[in-house]
């Protein structure tokens, strides 16, 4: 991709616009980061030290009155504003990226799908967890028939947390849609749905466990596949013994792999696409999966499969391609609905104790 590129304007800049889509709209050719908004004056402060040529506004309304010298909206702000703000930049003509989940509900998700539609403009969400380097692994062993059949995935997304963070993220307001089951759950539903497709019912337990905790903080979700494959999700804070972040069992083999993929970490840290030198998203040989059959990988069973690096300015790199040259959409908002179907019936589910068919 060649010429000018496409001006961005970051809103929000947390955790998900300062570690993710900041350095990665910044490293990604046909993209230049325009304007930074958030209205916190030590975020503000730490954006210009990041981004000297970057303009840094308080308020969104400052990219609707300038929407003629903008190209691109990325939504990175606390999840009750992702569809005002979305719509909003629809409404300005134009194009969306937004965090996940695009919506607390699926029928908001596919409102905006059809917004966009409406208008001619990209709406992309922005599920990063499916350039994972464990991800991208066991999407080739499938592909390669080196399970055989796959009968049950099982996907840990946990952590140790006991000790609150605070913030929205925490909250029991459900207008904040905060909680696990929306935050991790998001990552982990649509992995299972880009492998195995179509869920026919949904079986959920829902807790809260910390104390002082509004919403749920430990998560398990069982799915059943149009496929007959079944989905076992695990999304914690209260993990206090991690268990593997995939076990994949099929007819000829299973594949288990520990340990999360090393991105946000390098991005946490300051590393940055293109300029440590090393391959990113690359991760040592003792992390490596075990694919075999018949005894455990703790006991030396399996064959150790190297991880494909994990690549999210994958991600954005098709956002390019998709306003530039007429690319595909990466992630689109029918496919983000498609997960929050999911979602609204895990948490009904949970409510009532019951399997939720769908």
């Amino acid at each position: 991709m060649t010429g000018t590129p496409l001006r961005v304007g970051l809103v929000g800049y947390g955790l998900a616009g300062s570690v993710f889509h900041a350095p990665l709209i910044a490293a990604t050719q046909g993209l230049a980061l325009d304007t930074v908004v958030t209205s916190n004056p030590e975020r503000q402060a730490q954006a210009r030290a990041a981004y000297p040529d970057v303009t840094v506004a308080a308020s969104a309304d400052e990219l609707w009155a300038r929407a003629g010298e903008l190209d691109l909206i990325v939504v990175a702000s606390p999840n009750r504003t992702h569809v005002p703000l979305a719509t909003a930049a629809l409404e300005a003509g134009l194009p969306v990226v937004v965090d996940k989940p695009v919506a607390g509900t699926a029928a908001q998700a596919r409102a905006l799908a059809e917004l966009a539609e409406k208008r001619g403009l990209l709406l992309s969400v922005f599920q990063n967890r499916r350039w994972d380097n464990d991800f991208l692994t066991l999407r080739r062993l499938i592909a390669d028939g080196e399970l055989g059949e796959v009968y049950r995935f099982e996907s840990r997304f946990e952590r140790w947390r006991p000790q609150l963070k605070g913030g929205w993220r925490e909250s029991g307001d459900p207008a904040e849609i905060g909680g696990l089951l929306y935050d991790l759950g998001s990552h982990v539903v649509d992995q299972a749905l880009v492998l195995f497709g179509p869920v026919t019912s949904v079986y959920a337990e829902t807790d809260v466990r910390r104390e002082g905790a509004r919403t749920d903080d430990d998560t398990f979700l069982a799915l059943t596949h149009a496929s007959g494959i079944r989905s076992h999700l695990y999304v914690s804070a209260t993990t206090a013994q991690l268990g593997p972040r995939f076990r994949v069992l099929g007819s000829k083999a299973g594949y288990v792999k520990h340990g999360l993929d090393p991105q946000e970490a390098a991005l946490r840290d300051g590393s940055r696409p293109g300029t440590s030198g090393a391959e990113w998203g690359a991760e040592p040989e003792e992390l490596w999966g075990r694919l075999g059959a018949g005894e455990s990988p703790v006991t030396g069973g399996g064959s150790p499969v190297r991880t494909l690096p994990g690549d999210y300015p994958a991600y954005y790199a098709a956002v390019a391609r998709a306003l530039l040259s007429d690319g595909p959409n990466p992630v689109t908002a029918l496919e983000a609905a498609a997960t929050l179907d999911i979602l609204e019936a895990a948490r009904r589910s949970a409510a009532e104790k019951a399997t939720v068919t769908l």
